[in-house]
């Protein structure tokens, strides 16, 4: 069942991909394809990791753990 939610993300990213690229090959821009493809790719891995590990911490949870210890070290 997993496997069709990760197909399902995968269909929306290449759907969004194959929306925007023609876009951005007009203009010749590679830096904006490197970013939409960097961005994309990590929005995809993050959808991927959630089904799989739906307790995974947020990112509020992970800088609370870095930083909670500071926090009682200076008394707030």
């Amino acid at each position: 069942m997993k496997l069709m939610y990760v197909a399902g993300i995968t269909f929306v990213a290449v759907l969004m991909t194959l929306y925007e690229w023609p876009k951005m090959k007009k203009a010749n821009k590679k830096k904006e394809k490197a970013a939409y493809t960097v961005i994309t790719l990590i929005g995809w891995v993050c959808a991927v990791l959630l089904v799989y590990f739906p307790n995974m911490p947020g990112p509020t949870q992970v800088v609370n753990f870095f930083f909670m210890p500071i926090s009682k070290w200076l008394g707030l």
